[in-house]
């Protein structure tokens, strides 16, 4: 079965069929597509729900492939999975394949043409003056005895569609490769196969060529497409498999965090660390930072994202370990102490992707509190001391991470400071009892001696 007539196939079944949501477990982390010439699958990150229809399944399947497009580099692609032997040098230009595509269907399904100019004799339309002259006989009348020159036919110019040009043939080449590789993502056909073109390294050449004399913002994206596609082809061995993803997604989860609450210019707010070396030239560390800092209504979020599996499984040993805790709360400190930031004002809390569908937690909100860590060694009575356990429906944050999402900061801001205030009540609560029991209970150490005295007959 060729790769063509394989994801034809697909179309045969549920697409749903075709989508994974992950584990987060070894061997199950990647994110993005993988296809070989007998399958092609879809890879969702931990805690995303799938919608039910057809076409929000490919319209969810391409949001993927943008955010996977705009957080991930080609060095976050590389993959660590040996089924897949794909180059691991070469990274599949998945944009371009869908730039072709979008384009033959946005001017009906049909391939790009160019029009020759031609000429023709007319009694009217776009007149050119200098061919007229010399091809056409005027007629000469007289009048009040001034003799002029009427011309009653013209050479008038016109463009006729020109199929059998380089371009077109390379642009069918394009769109056929194109369809065979992601064409199940937008309809259950194959276009008619692209007959004689150009070699791959000449196509390039005329593709190039074409997209240095262009103008048209459109025709670019398309030359583009068509010129990232070719070159991606000639340093192919094989045409039979392809991914688009990374194992690592947990920059992802980190990297949407930020752009959906972070500052710009978090390094401000966070202490630096550096070597003096007694060899060598001076040199400074990174600064020590969180993925985020929130500033929203003069209050200070500290945002750690984790892109732990603890939203899925509900298992404490998947909850963030001591050592992110203790840094959580170095970030505090340093921010009161040397930021001059208010205690009341600084809070803490780790991001962690969840189903708001499908938990083990009863929360039915896009974002939710799972609890709180604390360190020890602390007293704990700071609120950045306590560190807030949210969670972020992972389907919700990858559609809503742009635009200053000024309603999810909100709803972020007080999933934390609602539980730490409502807890202040009940640790108040629990205080007060403690110190009437002590009233009650704890008698002076006199009294003691003499009840005991008596009972024991102790003189």
């Amino acid at each position: 079965m060729n790769l063509a007539s394989s994801l034809n196939s697909i179309m045969d079944y549920d697409i749903k069929k075709h989508c994974h949501i992950n584990t987060n477990e070894d061997g199950d982390r990647f994110v993005g597509i993988k296809a070989d010439s007998d399958n092609a699958m879809v890879y969702f990150p931990i805690g995303y729900e799938l919608p039910e229809t057809d076409a929000e399944i490919r319209m969810d399947i391409k949001h993927l492939i943008q955010v996977l497009s705009e957080f991930t580099t080609k060095d976050d692609r590389l993959l660590a999975v040996d089924k897949f032997a794909a180059p691991q040098t070469v990274d599949f230009p998945i944009n371009a394949y869908n730039n072709v595509i979008e384009y033959y269907f946005s001017i009906g399904g049909t391939y790009y043409v160019e029009k020759d100019q031609v000429y023709k004799t007319a009694p009217s339309g776009k007149q050119d003056w200098a061919r007229t002259a010399r091809k056409q006989m005027p007629l000469v009348q007289s009048k009040n005895g001034v003799s002029s020159f009427v011309f009653t036919q013209f050479e008038v110019r016109s463009s006729t569609p020109n199929d059998t040009k380089e371009i077109t043939q390379i642009n069918r080449f394009c769109v056929y490769e194109a369809f065979k590789k992601l064409g199940w993502l937008y309809v259950p056909y194959m276009p008619e196969e692209p007959g004689p073109h150009p070699d791959l390294k000449t196509s390039v050449r005329i593709v190039q060529n074409k997209l240095a004399t262009t103008n048209d913002d459109k025709k670019k994206s398309l030359f583009r497409g068509m010129r990232d596609m070719l070159e991606y082809m000639d340093e192919q061995t094989s045409d039979k498999q392809f991914y688009f993803g990374t194992d690592n997604f947990d920059y992802v989860w980190e990297k949407l965090i930020d752009k959906a609450f972070g500052e710009k210019d978090k390094e401000k707010y966070f202490p630096s660390s550096r070597w003096l070396l007694d060899y060598g030239k001076y040199k400074e560390k990174r600064p020590l930072m969180p993925d985020t800092i929130m500033i929203y209504n003069d209050k200070y979020y500290i945002l750690d994202a984790k892109y732990y599996k603890y939203g899925y499984t509900g298992i404490p040993e998947h909850l963030p370990n001591s050592s992110s805790i203790n840094k959580q709360i170095t970030y505090g400190e340093y921010l009161e102490k040397y930021k001059d930031i208010d205690t009341n004002s600084l809070f803490n809390a780790f991001i962690m992707p969840y189903n708001m569908k499908k938990n083990h937690f009863k929360l039915t909100s896009f974002v939710g509190n799972i609890g709180e860590a604390v360190g020890d060694w602390r007293k704990n009575k700071k609120y950045y001391e306590r560190i807030q356990g949210i969670v972020i429906d992972t389907r919700y944050l990858m559609y809503h991470y742009s635009g200053k999402p000024v309603k999810e900061k909100i709803a972020i801001a007080e999933c934390i400071e609602t539980v730490l205030r409502r807890n202040e009540i009940k640790s108040d609560r629990e205080d007060s009892v403690l110190k009437q029991a002590s009233y009650v209970d704890v008698k002076p150490i006199d009294t003691m001696v003499a009840e005991d005295s008596s009972t024991y007959n102790v003189k």
